[in-house]
């Protein structure tokens, strides 16, 4: 699939003070943040955290209080259709019309996304193709399983080449190897030049598929940016996992009285601990466990993820 939006250099999705609210709740409120063509953006966030109220006023299904966001230049509230035509909204529930087979449910949305004639043949046989849903366009479309199913709604949120996809929990539900396959569509859209905002509760899913996070709660922004910026900062120190063929007792015993460590426990015969020095201050600590007779024979350093970065910068706060 190709992307349609022009090469500017703006962003591609630009939000500035957007704010929604519903009587005394304030779904959204002053969220500003952009998004560029070729990115995928996870978007999380508590339940309750406006992540959906969000994701459709971007689509146009809804009007905010005040702020606005433009989609490759054109406003949501003053240029609302022509700022339609640039996002393809994938919604969390999909329900395709009973009756109608798949390329009779693809036909259908092509033409009320206003295709016609060749164009509109060409472009349901290339998002069927894409989504892996030609041996299936004879099957009902309520009748898929669901990961054909989130195939299939992915294919009508492709119909009119939107530079932007707006994906609400695009994976919920899905066994591993559906949930794979969907990653790897996304992957291909991104690297075809389609921005994606993507939302999902499985954070360690989202951590494979975005290269940036958007974190809100209670409706305002806590922390965005690059993943692996953001997981410095929430968590500054090295963890260290070190795994020995000598008694690990002695081992921990030995660790805890090493220059830049803290927090050492034992848990299952591994040792862990925070290490606040550099890379080669933590090769002098392995150097000096070997000479010790502490015999280590696995050291690993994960890294914060994108699941560090949600504990760490939400509260939990529902509203």
């Amino acid at each position: 699939m190709s992307s349609t939006s022009n090469t500017r250099a703006s962003p591609l999705l630009e939000v500035e003070g957007l704010s929604r609210s519903f009587g005394a709740v304030k779904a959204v409120a002053e969220l500003s943040f952009s998004l560029e063509r070729g990115q995928v953006v996870g978007f999380v966030g508590p339940n309750g955290a406006g992540k959906t109220t969000t994701m459709r006023m971007l689509a146009t299904l809804d009007l905010p209080d005040a702020g606005d966001a433009r989609i490759d230049g054109h406003s949501v509230l003053s240029a609302p259709r022509q700022a339609c035509r640039r996002v393809g909204f994938m919604a969390d529930h999909f329900l395709p019309y009973a009756n109608l087979n798949v390329a009779q449910f693809l036909d259908f949305s092509a033409r009320a996304q206003g295709l016609r004639g060749r164009e509109r043949v060409r472009a349901v046989r290339s998002v069927a193709s894409f989504c892996g849903l030609l041996e299936f366009v004879e099957r009902p479309a309520t009748g898929l399983s669901k990961g054909m199913g989130q195939r299939l709604h992915l294919a009508k949120t492709l119909l009119h080449d939107p530079g932007l996809l707006v994906l609400d929990e695009p994976t919920a539900g899905l066994d591993p190897r559906a949930r794979i396959e969907f990653r790897d569509l996304v992957a291909a859209l991104a690297a075809a030049g389609k921005g994606i905002l993507v939302s999902s509760h499985i954070l360690a899913e989202l951590s494979e598929s975005c290269d940036h996070v958007l974190v809100i709660e209670r409706g305002r922004k806590v922390v965005a940016g690059r993943i692996d910026e953001l997981a410095r900062q929430v968590a500054p120190h090295r963890h260290v996992h070190l795994r020995v063929a000598s008694d690990p007792h002695a081992a921990l015993e030995f660790v805890l009285v090493q220059p830049h460590v803290r927090d050492a426990v034992l848990e299952d015969g591994l040792v862990r601990f925070d290490h606040e020095g550099s890379e080669a201050d933590l090769a002098d600590l392995v150097a000096r466990a070997v000479a010790a007779g502490v015999r280590p024979y696995e050291v690993s350093s994960p890294k914060a993820d994108l699941e560090d970065i949600f504990l760490r910068t939400t509260k939990g706060r529902l509203q």
